[in-house]
């Protein structure tokens, strides 16, 4: 019996074959300082620093989760591509950095052609919309350890921002506001409950669209805002862990978050959940984002100039609450009191 790499099933012409493709994708993602083209051993940068003083490079990594077994069923691997860029980007913007490049792993039991020209497709067409180019990734064929039709992902950004720029909640104070801007629904996170909610209870299948809406992507908003001379203390993707536990990570441990739940109407997904799983009030707003996808934490007398660049750049948001120094002058971290 003879043996090849293809009989173990792992078809590098297969792979190859999608090369051209994934240039195509980065050649459509290109921005200033990026060098020659997707195949070499590792993306080339130059990085443009213009006017900054002190830059600071700032990365993030991130997958989609378990949204991806109903991305598989469902057929919505484009949904997939932006949620990755989405996870990633989200995050590296919180603190006033500029997205500059992305790179993104994939891997599966057998190459399926068509999954993963969406699934690059959704990629590239978001790298596009938050101005990161596309670099480079890596698509890894594993027969044998990954079921048929089942693949995972994983991305990873880098981004920029001036040292004297930071933004990281050290100049958040008693008295400011807490805006929340609109999430598109779930974006990716808490699915395993999602998943275990649809086993039980069926009817939610009626609402897959809201479901798997792809994670919103905050960058333009943001670079808005950044361009403005308005200060801004803090912001925080509300990803992992929700409202409850996000906004803590930037805001300083001697100060309360207040807020105020009736402040914007929270999605009838989130409810129907809810309601179907008898759901604790708290578990929601840890597990979820609850229709807010992202948050601005601004000084009150910034509140107006900040509302007014975001209905130019027609953002849907609310003011959802504000901060409080807190009571307990020993807590470690700062603490989200939902009202």
């Amino acid at each position: 019996m003879k043996f090849d790499y293809k009989s173990s099933g792992v078809d590098i012409e297969k792979a190859n074959s999608l090369v051209d493709y994934y240039k195509e994708c980065g050649e459509k993602t290109k921005r200033p300082g990026v060098l020659g083209s997707i195949g070499g051993f590792g993306g080339l940068f130059k990085l443009d620093v213009g006017e900054m003083k002190n830059p600071i490079l700032v990365s993030s990594t991130d997958g989609v989760g378990t949204k991806l077994d109903l991305a598989i069923k469902y057929n919505k691997h484009e949904v997939v591509g932006q949620d990755l860029v989405g996870m990633c980007v989200n995050d590296i913007i919180t603190c006033g950095a500029q997205p500059l490049f992305f790179l993104d792993y994939l891997a599966t039991g057998k190459l399926e052609e068509e999954t993963i020209k969406d699934l690059l497709l959704g990629v590239s067409d978001a790298c596009v919309e938050v101005e990161c180019a596309l670099m480079g990734g890596e698509t890894a064929e594993m027969p044998g350890f990954y079921p048929k039709g089942k693949y995972d992902v994983a991305g990873f950004c880098v981004g920029v921002v001036d040292q004297d720029k930071i933004i990281d909640g050290s100049k958040c104070s008693e008295g400011d506001i807490v805006l929340g801007l609109k999430s598109n629904g779930i974006h990716s996170n808490g699915f395993s409950l999602v998943r275990k909610l649809l086993e039980h209870y069926p009817e939610l299948n009626e609402q897959m669209n809201d479901i798997m809406k792809p994670t919103k992507l905050y960058w333009k908003t943001v670079k808005a805002l950044l361009n403005t001379n308005v200060e801004i203390s803090a912001m925080a993707h509300i990803t992992g862990g929700g409202i409850l536990e996000n906004i803590p990570r930037v805001i300083p441990k001697n100060l309360d978050c207040i807020i105020e739940e009736n402040s914007w109407d929270i999605p009838n997904i989130f409810t129907q959940m809810q309601r179907l799983g008898n759901i604790d009030r708290e578990e929601m707003f840890r597990t979820f984002n609850m229709g807010i996808g992202y948050i601005l934490i601004v000084p009150e007398q910034y509140q107006r100039t900040v509302e007014t660049v975001l209905v130019k750049e027609n953002v849907d948001y609310n003011k959802i609450g504000y901060l409080k120094r807190s009571n307990n002058e020993h807590q470690q971290e700062a603490q989200v009191k939902i009202i």
